[in-house]
């Protein structure tokens, strides 16, 4: 059970639940009609920087699920750009969603997210890659950064 409550989009969605708490209990509309328009462009890019991201995922033939050992190193697509553009597409959804909700406050919880992404999943997972990959893995970490 605790792998299945450890996984990526688990904690995105109690970052949400948390962002919509949050918002309501201090509220400070800064955005209104602006934070919607531009919090819905990037709940869109997110999803699809997202959906990209595991289209070259199964193509290289390799798991998106988080804690598995990769079968191949990805640097096409996305990943030319970014060592973690499924993480990232995570943080653009949860930046966009506080910014359609107007709950400004709640935008301090955006690092936040980022930070614990970075614990729990990216640094285990680039430690595999760096195991499995090797000269491939350390080549592909000195020319892309890990978010952006």
């Amino acid at each position: 059970m605790k792998n299945w409550i450890d996984l990526p989009p688990v904690w995105l969605a109690l970052f949400l639940c948390l962002s919509w708490v949050v918002g309501r209990l201090f509220p400070l509309p800064l955005f209104g009609d602006v934070g919607a328009l531009l919090g819905a462009g990037l709940i869109g890019a997110g999803l699809l920087l997202m959906a990209w991201a595991v289209l070259e995922m199964s193509r290289a033939r390799t798991s998106v699920i988080p804690h598995r050992e990769p079968a191949a190193l990805v640097t096409t697509g996305p990943f030319s750009l970014s060592r973690n553009p499924i993480y990232l597409a995570d943080a653009m959804i949860l930046a966009g969603t506080i910014l359609w909700w107007d709950a400004t406050v709640s935008l301090l919880l955006v690092p936040v997210f980022m930070r614990l992404i970075s614990h729990r999943f990216i640094r285990p997972e680039e430690e595999r890659l760096a195991r499995g990959f090797g000269p491939a893995w350390d080549a592909w970490s000195l020319r892309v950064r890990r978010w952006l």
